[in-house]
């Protein structure tokens, strides 16, 4: 049980990380981490910076709670990932400022919320596809992300006016994709709007020397299925 017992606290040592920068805030958000045998989530209605590695709730591969605290409502969401991803071994929930905001102002696109306007973004994160308001915990919210993810890889998704959704090989992985998103996110609305994205050439040369995702021509954003007709 030591793995299980170190990977509890990486997920209480995230969350509190997270919340003392600000980037959850009340009980908002959720963590969770696979498990040969299952998964770890965090409770339903609890402050990710107050967490005991007891209280998280470890689930079987079926879905049934076997100890802790009542799972996240979001734990369907969670588990369509990991069904749909089999690298992703860490999901991060958050409802960050500037992801929330920008949902609500509006973004670049809904198949791609943010264009690349630093080299980090485009390494560490990539295209983030917009998925559209709904019920937290909704089995549909669930499904439109499955879909997205078979599309092509992604790391992370936005849920319209709730925020992001980022998933990685780790805790601290996850954590770092779900920072650098909204960081850009900060930035972007700080410009408000007025950056010119990486171009061409500036892409390609990524492309050539960290082997990123993000397509060619920053102009033409990758085409993802719309976000807003994933759940119907």
């Amino acid at each position: 049980m030591t793995a299980e017992r170190d990977l509890r606290q990486a997920i209480c040592d995230v969350g509190r990380s997270l919340f003392d920068r600000g980037y959850v805030h009340a009980s908002a958000g959720n963590i969770s981490a696979r498990l040969t045998h299952g998964y770890l989530i965090t409770p339903t209605d609890a402050c990710l910076g107050r967490m005991h590695p007891d209280d998280i709730a470890l689930v079987d591969s079926s879905g049934q709670q076997r100890s802790g605290r009542k799972a996240s409502k979001t734990l369907e969401l969670h588990r369509a990932i990991y069904d749909s991803d089999p690298s992703a071994q860490c999901v991060i929930h958050t409802h960050s400022t500037h992801l929330v905001a920008l949902s609500l102002q509006g973004v670049w696109r809904p198949d791609c919320v943010l264009p690349p306007i630093t080299p980090y973004q485009v390494m560490k994160v990539g295209p983030v596809p917009l998925v559209a308001c709904d019920v937290p915990g909704a089995k549909r919210v669930a499904q439109a992300v499955a879909g997205l993810i078979r599309e092509r890889p992604i790391r992370g998704v936005l849920l319209e006016r709730l925020g992001p959704v980022v998933w990685h090989t780790s805790p601290e992985s996850a954590s770092n994709v779900l920072e650098e998103l909204e960081e850009t996110a900060r930035l972007w609305l700080m410009a408000q709007g007025r950056v010119e994205p990486l171009d061409r050439a500036q892409l390609a040369g990524l492309r050539e020397a960290f082997g990123v995702e993000w397509p060619d021509g920053s102009e033409n954003p990758p085409s993802f299925p719309a976000a807003r007709d994933g759940g119907s």
